[in-house]
């Protein structure tokens, strides 16, 4: 077995998080879990006595990330692994979607996840060690008709984690992205939030996705269990990578977007090089 790591993940009730801490603990780790409420705390903590520890933390409530992370580092022990997993989807149509539910995508996916970062960087970056995993999707690669909240949120993220991965790979600190596609969670069943429709002339592109996920939702092509495994062998890594996709839908996706931005960008090289002016 590897050396015992502690981990901390954000939203470890349901879906990755749940997963990943699952696996963790089987592995011999020990495993701090956020949680939204006193019951759900006593649910993880059962998982297993003594390594697997409960903290209730909303990461919406950033006043609280800071000191939650400098008890766990006093009185549990160092974190070695911070997994910002606690994250939700939004579905709707752009035009019908309240900026106010754009807010709140930006607040738990990003603004929580980044919160959580600036609170543990300070003790990682004094040991010279340590591994961020950042959960975003490839909707931080890819979109689709009625998420662009989400997708939006995902591409932050992303591009957040590749700043900071440069930011600290000197210090002896990673981060990787990692970007599931469909797999077996939640996702699109009860943690999604959805606008309700208003705009007839949007329902022939969207109905039809819209219903596709209802029906696959708890169907999907993915197993979370096999994600969390594939995460853990990320972080045992001696050069983890910076981007983690998983899921073959997700590479198969991922690719075709590239090749059509390769492609694009081909067809329009000769504007895009008309721009530059003369060097005196």
């Amino acid at each position: 077995m590897s050396t015992s790591k502690r981990f901390l993940i954000t939203g470890v009730s349901s879906g990755f998080g749940r997963a990943l801490a699952q696996e963790a603990l089987a592995a011999g780790h020990h495993v701090v879990g956020t949680v939204r409420s006193a019951q759900a705390a006593e649910s993880f903590e059962a998982l297993a006595p003594g390594r697997a520890v409960a903290r209730v933390l909303d990461v919406t409530d950033t006043a609280a990330i800071q000191p939650t992370v400098e008890a766990i580092e006093a009185d549990i022990g160092p974190i070695d692994v911070l997994v910002n997993n606690a994250g939700y989807g939004h579905e709707g149509v752009l035009e019908e979607s309240p900026l106010d539910q754009m807010r709140r995508q930006f607040e738990v996916n990003v603004f929580g996840a980044v919160a959580m970062i600036q609170a543990v960087l300070p003790h990682m970056r004094a040991r010279r060690a340590g591994h961020i995993l950042n959960i975003t999707s490839m909707g931080g690669f890819i979109t689709m008709p009625g998420i662009a909240y989400y997708c939006g949120s995902k591409f932050a993220l992303e591009g957040i984690g590749e700043v900071l991965g440069k930011e600290v790979a000197a210090l002896g600190i990673r981060v990787t992205s990692v970007a599931p596609g469909s797999f077996r969670t939640d996702w699109a069943g009860r943690s999604m939030v959805r606008t309700p429709r208003s705009i007839g002339d949007y329902d022939a592109l969207f109905d039809p996705i819209r219903q596709r996920r209802q029906a696959v939702s708890g169907r999907q092509l993915g197993d979370p269990r096999k994600a969390a495994l594939a995460m853990l062998a990320a972080i045992e890594a001696p050069e983890p990578p910076a981007h983690l996709l998983l899921g073959s839908d997700a590479l198969g996706l991922v690719r075709e977007k590239l090749d059509a931005l390769k492609a694009e960008l081909a067809q329009w090289e000769a504007l895009t090089v008309s721009t530059d002016g003369s060097q005196a």
